[in-house]
């Protein structure tokens, strides 16, 4: 199990009102732990996974797969009210670049 713990997707930030460090799994977003220095707060927040995974095994329930095993498709579905669909279509038409492109320019 100490193995899968590693797998999985932290990250550790600065809390100045708190004055430590916090850190979360981002396959566990109900998990937290905390420390003075970052190395700290990581070591705590792999407690805490390692907690929940026996607890889940325990319960002869499913673990959250690591990010970083999954394959994405890159493909994904985006609904929208039409008014907003017909908006993307004119500035992606008066760009000269497909919707997709549009959109893609936008998040990254």
């Amino acid at each position: 199990m100490g193995n899968k713990v590693e797998r999985y997707t932290y990250r550790i930030e600065w809390s100045e009102e708190d004055g430590v460090f916090v850190a979360r799994c981002v396959e566990f977003p109900g998990l937290g732990a905390h420390g003075k220095s970052q190395e700290a707060a990581l070591r705590q927040i792999k407690v805490a996974v390692a907690g929940a995974l026996k607890w889940l095994s325990d319960e002869k329930r499913e673990a959250p797969e690591p990010l970083g095993s999954k394959k994405f498709r890159g493909h994904l579905t985006l609904r929208v009210p039409p008014e907003v669909h017909r908006e993307l279509a004119i500035k992606a038409a008066e760009e000269n670049v497909s919707i997709n492109q549009l959109i893609l320019s936008k998040i990254i």
